[in-house]
Parts: C-alpha cells; sequence; structure tokens
C-alpha cells in the first residue's frame, strides 16, 4: 500500500456486466421468460420508459420460482476473476467500495458470496416475497423520482459526502452515476452514452485497469452534475 491518500473515498460499482460479465437479469430473461421482454427492453434503451417499469413489466414475464431463478444464475455465473482483489486492495487502501445494481437484485450478495466477497454495502431492488414475477420493494430508489429503481445519482451522491468517488459501470443504468461521479470507469455502452453527456471517463476492461489508474492519479475530474437528474419522472 501507497503512502499517499487514496484519490478517492469510495468506489461504486455496478453489478450486472460489471462485477458479472453477464448482465445476469436478462440471462434470466432469457431463460424463464417469453421473447416480450426484449422489446420492454428496447422501450427502455429509447428512453420512452424509466428503468424501474421496465424492471417490473420484464420480470412480470417470468416463470420459474425465486430459488430456480437464484440456482441458475449462481452456478452459470461467476463474477469477474480481478473483483475480490481489487475489493481487497480497496479496503486496505481506505476506500470503500458499495456495489449498485438497479436489476432483479436478488442474486447479487450470493453471487458474490459464492466467489468469497464478503461484507459489501450492496444498495439493489428486492423482489416481494413471491419472487420477482411478483414485483419488487424499491428500498434503493429516489423519494420523487420513479425513473429508477435503484438510484444510482443518489449513491454516488451521499457517498461523495465522505470525499470524491469514483463509478465503475457499462450500461444504460449506469447513466445517472457518472453524471455525479468524480472519476468513471466505462467500458461497452457507458463510452458511448458518457460521450452525448460530456461525461469523461477512463477506459477499463478488468478491475486490475480500475486499481492501476486510481493508483496513478493526481488528480479527478469532477462531476458533470447537472442541476436535474436527465431520468427525473415524477408520478
Amino acid at each position: 500500500m501507497s503512502g499517499r491518500a487514496p484519490i478517492v473515498t469510495s468506489i461504486v460499482v455496478d453489478f450486472d456486466g460489471t462485477i458479472c460479465e453477464q448482465d445476469v437479469s436478462e440471462e434470466l430473461l432469457q431463460a424463464f421468460a417469453p421473447a416480450a421482454w426484449w422489446d420492454i427492453d428496447l422501450e427502455f434503451r429509447r428512453g420512452e420508459i424509466g428503468s424501474r417499469e421496465c424492471l417490473t413489466r420484464q420480470a412480470a414475464l417470468l416463470s420459474g420460482t425465486r430459488d430456480e431463478l437464484l440456482r441458475f444464475a449462481v452456478d452459470r455465473y461467476p463474477i469477474e476473476p480481478s473483483f475480490a482483489p481489487f475489493v481487497e486492495w480497496a479496503r486496505e487502501s481506505g476506500i470503500e467500495p458499495v456495489v449498485a445494481s438497479d436489476g432483479m437484485g436478488f442474486y447479487v450478495e450470493p453471487m458474490l458470496r459464492t466467489a468469497g466477497v464478503d461484507g459489501l454495502r450492496v444498495l439493489t431492488n428486492e423482489p416481494l416475497p413471491g419472487g420477482p414475477a411478483t414485483g419488487f420493494r424499491f428500498g434503493n430508489a429516489h423519494p420523487e423520482c420513479v425513473g429508477c429503481g435503484t438510484c444510482k445519482m443518489q449513491i454516488v451522491q451521499r457517498s461523495r459526502a465522505n470525499g470524491p468517488v469514483a463509478f465503475v459501470g457499462e450500461g444504460h443504468t449506469d447513466r445517472y452515476g457518472a453524471l455525479f461521479a468524480d472519476v468513471v470507469f466505462a467500458k461497452k455502452h457507458l463510452p458511448e452514452i458518457c460521450r452525448a453527456d460530456g461525461v469523461p471517463f477512463i477506459a477499463w476492461e478488468t478491475f486490475d485497469d480500475v486499481r492501476d489508474s486510481l493508483e496513478s492519479l493526481r488528480e479527478v475530474p469532477g462531476p458533470v452534475a447537472p442541476s436535474r437528474c436527465p431520468g427525473w419522472t415524477i408520478p
């Protein structure tokens, strides 16, 4: 560990497509739902609906019990091998890693435990007792906006109370976290989204890349932080 103070005090990390290379929610939909789930996804990608409505409508199409869905996820999809050592490095460096997921949520902590990663703060959506097909409790949503299920903007903003925040992600649900973070790591779909929003970003492939970049950074760009989140939606 370097004697230099860390450039950030917390790292907010997406799960689907980021900590796990696959988007587990999409894999479950492909395996357990009719093809109509993709039409709903396209509505979300076109900006016609928010991620909360998208998730609720897609999950309602699922067959199978929660246990069956969980076994499918845990048995088939490992997390990215460099994530566990990255978490260890972050903790040793005085940086808090936080997992922020706007997916179905119920598989995140079991998949992390299976990989030997324990004790992380995980902020995500929680299916109701009947399973994801019956709906969700959105305990990490914005108190007014109904656009997202888990508000990554709010998670980043709260983390910034302790100092600069890094955000690591890859997809459409990461847009609002990236807008409000001090430094952004982006791959897959997120670089194009960041360019459109004017958000500086660092390309990455593994968490070793994120670690190397954070160790070498001497300053952070700071958040774009529009006065109002572009995904703002009220009932």
